[in-house]
């Protein structure tokens, strides 16, 4: 037997190698294997099983790492079709599928020391040695009572007892103790079985559109477009009960970390009587955790997988419905080779595995819009709340003349202060959005105009209080903050801008009884510190819930009657054409978090541009009409979704060195670029510096983009670059900077 493999570390070279006997028919497509090369040996994933090399001299499989293939045919194929269309080594794509904690070997299985009753024991023995020994027959009787193998330090607990009683137990041949393999469950509490809810009519057509999607092996994907609270998590719940029910497993993918807590709660809720068949994936478990839930999804032990972007590689058999929740959301756009986006990818899967993909968003983004309206995908609508509740009422706040009157610097306009007055006043919870962390954006001094820059990168340093300290949020830079100007030696140097860490200091000071929390990267960095003041703001223990944008979307908090929205204009003047989308979609998604329970909602919108189509057209709750405009724009200019982009980013530690690069790159393309496609010129980056390397760009646009990643290829492979300049290729990149 003969098999071709692929190092991690051969730079897409394939080697083939024989199989020894001994290994019988246990090697296969996606096994992982130790094989020799030249003086080392290597990790390497069989991706061909061949019954003729014309290599002579083949050198044997030195070690077969697991009984299983670690990769399914299907997903080995999605990765090199990956390769292909992101322009990334094919290893890479491959090494993308199986996650750190499984692939490198580090991690083992976690053993326990398990305790059950070694026989049937009569009534009258156990009498006798609850006379000599009570103790001892105590923690046999919660033995018995528990039934099944248990934890020694547990059974010892519930017995009240010490856990050398279970040792004395033992040598009487009363009970067994052994090592067993525990798996390590970030979820492992228990949770309240919940009913269905009574579906309305516009969810009854949505749920028979996915049942037929199911049913339906060349089905198109569906496109759910539900405005907020129109319950889409109802659907899912349901399609996914199907899907089990069929015999079939199901795949959902989340986009934020901050919201799997409430989900995992929701579904596990749902489907309480095979709560230890759902697993979940994401980027803040331990590797244990990690290594366990992965292995609990490659034995068949789970038949639903909830996780983010990465997710949608795990190793799921016979796959009935694959879930993109908030699918318009950026970050399932991988920003590391290889560059892929997880709807697209789900798209694909779904339709290499014949299972049915379900889309759902509020705000769906201009590609998939596009994709519904021209009937590659298909269109179900959700236009109404549950219990016809009404949508948010939504007031704009114009900053031009509010802040002059506001308290606290203009941070809170008189109307928000108001308004969070009230809704203290009556027990009521709110929500303030703004999606800039740290205290203050820069520390300007006023007598020589220097603002205190990154030494590596070319943005401001961001103050932070609690640290005294001045962070770049590129690259992790942190230094002292100045008491006096660096330059000047000026006194006056200031804070500038405002943070959230700003936004809630000014409203402990203006409401100084309220319960105030603050959700951003800076504060939840301990493991479970999402969960906690997640589960925390739905007990009604925090009154007024400060934060970026991972409390924008998706949560559900019925008490939650405002939402403030401290500046709506950030994202709107970036260079980059999707900054329109982007700023309506976060208006839209941070709206609905309001009015979600009996009583009605409101949302005040802090601008400087309060007559924005972005701004105006979220107000007043109008997609459609905000997508019309739009893709009027991006069909003018041939924006995606009427043409393809490629972004290619140079950097390198020399300035003159990487604008070489990139200039002799741009011209290059050029020559070589058929007709219709358009390159743009090695210029540098909005970001031009960041961790010390200096960014150029090299912008291409088509009618296609496995055309674009054809030429990019060919003509990057014909081109040497110096060692010190690097290329990363951004196939549909969604950030320009």
């Amino acid at each position: 037997m003969i098999v071709r493999v692929l190092p991690d570390q051969a730079a897409g070279r394939l080697l083939d190698y024989r199989v020894p006997e001994c290994f019988g028919d246990a090697v296969a497509v996606g096994s992982r294997v130790k094989v020799p090369v030249r003086t080392r040996v290597l990790t390497a994933t069989v991706v061909e099983v061949l019954d003729y090399s014309e290599v002579r001299g083949l050198r044997d499989i030195a070690e077969l790492l697991d009984e299983k293939p670690m990769i399914r045919p299907a997903l080995l194929d999605l990765a090199r079709w990956m390769a292909d269309y992101y322009c990334c080594p094919v290893e890479t794509a491959i090494c993308s599928v199986l996650p750190v904690a499984v692939r490198d070997g580090k991690v083992s299985e976690k053993r326990r020391n398990m305790v059950r009753v070694a026989r049937e024991i009569p009534e009258d023995e156990l009498a006798a040695l609850e006379k000599r020994a009570p103790r001892q027959a105590d923690a046999l009787r919660a033995l018995i009572e528990a039934g099944e193998p248990v934890l020694v330090s547990e059974a010892a607990a519930e017995a009240g007892v010490a856990e050398g009683v279970f040792r004395i137990l033992e040598k009487r041949g009363l009970v067994v103790i052994e090592s067993a393999v525990v798996a390590r469950d970030p979820y492992a509490e228990k949770f309240l079985s919940s009913a269905n809810l009574v579906l309305n009519a516009e969810q009854e057509v949505a749920l028979q559109a996915v049942e037929e999607a199911m049913a339906d092996p060349a089905a198109k994907p569906i496109l759910l477009f539900g405005v907020t609270g129109s319950g889409k998590t109802e659907i899912y719940l349901r399609a996914i009960r199907k899907a089990v029910e069929d015999g079939r497993t199901a795949l959902v993918l989340v986009p934020e970390i901050a919201l799997t807590p409430q989900t995992v709660e929701r579904f596990k809720s749902r489907f309480a009587d095979m709560q230890e068949k759902i697993a979940v994936l994401h980027s803040h478990l331990s590797d244990g955790e990690r290594h366990d839930e992965w292995h609990k999804i490659h034995s068949g032990a789970a038949r639903i997988v909830i996780g983010a972007r990465s997710s949608i590689f795990a190793p799921l058999e016979n796959l009935g419905i694959i879930i993109v929740d908030e699918e318009h959301e950026n970050s399932y756009k991988q920003d590391e080779a290889p560059r892929y986006h997880a709807r697209d990818m789900a798209v694909l899967r779904g339709h290499r595995e014949q299972a049915a993909v379900l889309l759902g968003s509020a705000t769906p983004c201009l590609e998939s819009w596009h994709n519904a309206q021209s009937g590659k995908y298909r269109l179900v609508r959700l236009d109404n709340r549950v219990d016809d509740r009404r949508m948010p009422v939504v007031r704009v706040v114009d900053l031009r003349q509010a802040a002059r009157r506001s308290p606290e610097g203009g941070i809170l306009s008189l109307p928000l202060k108001e308004a969070i007055e009230g809704r203290i006043a009556k027990g009521e919870q709110t929500i303030l959005f703004l999606n800039r962390r740290g205290f203050s954006t820069s520390m300007l001094c006023e007598a020589c105009g220097h603002v205190c820059t990154c030494p590596d990168c070319s943005v401001s340093l961001t103050f932070h209080r609690a640290a005294e300290r001045m962070c770049c949020h590129i690259c992790g830079h942190s230094s002292r903050a100045p008491k006096v100007c660096p330059k000047c030696k000026d006194p006056g140097i200031r804070h500038s801008g405002v943070g959230t860490q700003k936004v809630e200091e000014a409203v402990k000071k203006i409401f100084p009884k309220a319960r105030i929390a603050r959700m951003d990267a800076d504060s939840m960095t301990r493991k479970d510190a999402y969960r906690e003041t997640l589960g925390a703001f739905k007990e009604g223990k925090i009154d007024i819930l400060v934060g970026t944008q991972m409390i924008a979307k998706g949560l559900h908090f019925p008490n939650v009657t405002l939402v403030g929205i401290v500046n709506a204009d950030l994202g709107l003047h970036m260079p980059d054409f999707r900054a329109g989308e982007r700023t309506f979609q976060l208006l839209t998604q941070v709206s609905g978090r309001a009015g979600r329970g009996e009583m009605e909602g409101e949302v005040l919108v802090q601008t400087f541009t309060p007559f924005s189509p972005s701004i105006q057209f979220a107000r007043h709750h109008d997609y459609e009409g905000f997508m019309d405009q739009e893709m009027e724009f991006r069909r003018q200019f041939g924006y995606p979704p009427f043409g393809r982009m490629v972004m290619i980013t140079l950097r390198g530690t020399m300035l003159e060195r990487a604008q070489f690069s990139a200039e002799t790159l741009s011209r290059k393309l050029k020559a070589a670029a058929p007709a219709g496609v358009v390159i743009g010129d090695g210029v540098p980056a909005p970001l031009e510096k960041a961790k010390t390397y200096f960014r150029f760009q090299v912008s291409l646009r088509g009618p296609s983009s496995v055309q674009l990643a054809r030429l990019v290829r060919t003509t990057l492979d014909s081109l040497p670059m110096p060692e010190d300049v690097f290329v990363a290729v951004d196939v549909d990149p969604l950030h320009l900077l």
